[in-house]
C-alpha cells in the first residue's frame, strides 16, 4: 500500500470512519466490512458500515451485523454519514458504479479521504490509498493484512477474527481454491486468537430453511442443462421460479458450484430472471477464464475462475447467447485437467 506510514499517523487522531461495500454483499464483503468495523472501533474512532443492499439473512449472527446500515432501505442516513466522513473504506469493490447512488455520492466527497481494499481485476483509479492483489484470496485477507501493515496484528481479538475467517472460507469454497501458504498462516493465526472454525463453519455452511433444500432439489432436477460437447453446465431461474420459492437475497447462493462438482463439467453458468436484468454467474475449473466471458459479453468481471455479469435481454435470449459463446471458448475449456491447479 502506498503511504501506508501516512496512513497509520492519520489514524493516530480518531476520525469519523465510514466503510462501504458492494450491492449484494456477500460473506466476504459483510465479513471484512465488520472486520475492520471491529478493529476501528477498538481504536476510537466513529465507525459505520454501509451497504446498497441488504445481506443474506445467513450472515445476522456476525458481531455487529446488526449496526450495517442499508442505502435501499435507509438513504438519507447513509448519505448524510457519507458527507460527514473524514475517511471512507471501500472494500470488495474496485469501482465506485459498484455501489449505484452511494458511489455518485462518494465520487463528490473530493476533500474526504479514500481507501480502497480489495482483490478484484482492474481496479479504478478513485482512491488516495490503495491496497490491491488480485492474488489474494480473499478482501478479508487483505484486511489481515492492512491491519499487520499497521503493525496491529496483536489487536485482532476474537470477534475480527471471526469476521474475517468468514469471508476467507465463503470466497475460496472452504479452502478449494485461491489457497497459499500465506493463507494459511493468516488463518492458523486467527484459530490462535480464539476463532472456532467448526462452530463457523456450521453457522456458515449448515443453516439453512428447508425451502433453501427444495429450491436445491429443483434447480438440479428440473433446471440443469449439461453441454457434453463443451464440458459445461447451465442452471437457470425464472421470475416464476423466483415467486414459488419465495426466493430471498441469498437463497441462491452456491448453488453455482454444485454443476463444478460433476467430473466432465469445467465451465458452470447459473442465470436467473431479475425483474428488470437477467444475471449471470460464471465458475470454471483451473485455468478456464470465466471472467474473460463477463466483461467482454455481459458487462461484467471478477476473477479467473468466479465472474458474473447482466443482460438486458431476456431469459431465453440470454441463455443462448451464452451457448453461441462457447465455441469461441472450447479449446480453452477442453484443455482443462484435473492436474492443473485451481488458481
Amino acid at each position: 500500500m502506498e503511504k501506508i506510514q501516512d496512513l497509520k499517523k492519520y489514524l493516530n487522531t480518531p476520525r469519523d470512519i465510514l466503510i462501504t461495500s458492494h450491492r449484494n454483499p456477500d460473506g466476504d464483503a459483510i465479513g471484512s466490512s465488520l472486520g475492520l468495523y471491529h478493529y476501528l472501533a477498538n481504536n476510537g474512532h466513529t465507525v459505520r458500515v454501509a451497504f446498497p443492499s441488504e445481506y443474506p439473512s445467513i450472515f445476522a449472527w456476525m458481531p455487529a451485523s446488526d449496526r450495517i446500515f442499508i442505502h435501499d432501505i435507509e438513504a438519507s442516513t447513509v448519505d448524510k454519514y457519507v458527507d460527514q466522513a473524514d475517511l471512507i473504506f471501500c472494500l470488495d469493490y474496485n469501482d465506485l458504479n459498484r455501489i449505484d447512488k452511494m458511489g455518485e455520492r462518494i465520487a463528490r466527497q473530493k476533500d474526504t479521504l479514500k481507501v480502497m481494499i480489495d482483490h478484484h481485476l482492474y481496479p479504478e483509479n478513485f482512491a488516495d490509498f490503495m491496497l490491491s492483489d488480485t492474488d489474494a484470496s480473499s478482501t478479508c485477507e487483505l484486511i489481515y493484512d492492512f491491519i499487520e501493515l499497521l503493525g496491529d496484528e496483536k489487536q485482532v481479538n476474537q470477534s475480527i477474527g471471526e469476521c474475517l475467517y468468514t469471508g476467507i472460507v465463503t470466497d475460496t469454497g472452504s479452502f478449494r481454491y485461491s489457497t497459499s501458504p500465506k493463507l494459511f498462516r493468516i488463518v492458523g493465526e486467527l484459530l490462535n486468537r480464539g476463532v472456532d472454525d467448526v462452530k463457523l463453519q456450521n453457522l456458515i455452511h449448515n443453516n439453512l430453511a428447508p425451502k433453501n433444500l427444495e429450491l436445491l432439489g429443483h434447480c438440479l432436477n428440473n433446471r440443469m442443462e449439461l453441454l457434453p460437447e463443451y464440458k459445461t453446465g447451465i442452471i437457470t431461474l425464472s421470475k416464476e421460479d423466483y415467486e414459488h420459492f419465495d426466493i430471498q437475497r441469498g437463497d441462491t447462493e452456491g448453488i453455482v458450484n454444485y454443476l463444478l462438482m460433476l467430473k466432465d463439467v469445467h465451465v458452470a453458468a447459473f442465470i436467473t430472471e431479475q425483474p428488470t436484468i437477467v444475471k449471470i454467474s460464471l465458475r470454471s475449473k483451473g485455468k478456464i477464464s470465466v471472467q474473460a466471458i463477463a466483461r467482454d459479453h455481459f458487462r461484467g468481471g471478477g476473477h479467473l475462475n468466479a465472474s458474473g455479469g447482466a443482460s438486458y435481454g431476456t431469459l431465453n435470449s440470454t441463455v443462448r447467447k451464452f451457448k453461441e459463446l462457447l465455441p469461441q471458448y472450447k479449446d480453452e475449456i477442453l484443455a482443462y485437467s484435473p492436474m492443473q491447479p485451481m488458481l
